[in-house]
């Protein structure tokens, strides 16, 4: 296997392991909006951001988690918190069946995260975040190089006596 092939199957990867670690830190937090009440996340966010507001009492992202924290209800934790497990759980999912080489699961993953990007790209055009355009381009380079690995490993598949 040539250098390049084995720097963009490394590339595969990492990138699809970082997909399920994602995947793992949103059940995480889906299952801490559900089970963890409003007013104990704003008073934790508060604790954490304490000592950056005492020196910086306008520091922007210590500012904008006590505003966020603070306008908490339960429906929207519920909601968030189902949000995030879904997603989570279905990252999860397909990102075990891919790195296991089933290969019916490759354009499962591969739809998801497109609907992924639709969904940022979407929001994107209300506001511009350099998070969201990072998390974008990085859906994007996870996609092209699952669908390579998935054309790959079906030419095999195609090619192998039996």
């Amino acid at each position: 296997m040539a250098p390049e092939h084995r720097s963009l199957d490394r590339a595969f990867r990492i990138t699809v392991g970082l997909k399920g670690l994602d995947g793992i830190m949103e059940i995480i937090g889906g299952l801490a909006l559900l089970f963890v009440s409003p007013a104990s996340i704003s008073h934790f966010v508060r604790f954490l951001t304490a000592h950056e507001l005492a020196q910086d009492p306008h520091d922007f992202v210590a500012s904008h988690l006590l505003h966020s924290a603070s306008q908490l209800t339960h429906s929207s934790t519920v909601y968030g918190g189902i949000y995030l497990l879904s997603h989570g759980m279905a990252k999860v999912v397909l990102v075990v069946l891919v790195l296991k080489d089933k290969l019916w699961a490759y354009p499962l993953m591969i739809g998801l995260i497109t609907v992924f990007i639709a969904y940022q790209v979407y929001r994107l055009t209300y506001k511009v975040s350099l998070g969201l355009i990072a998390l974008t381009l990085f859906d994007l380079l996870v996609v092209w190089l699952t669908w390579r690995e998935y054309r790959i490993k079906r030419s095999a598949l195609q090619l192998a006596p039996g």
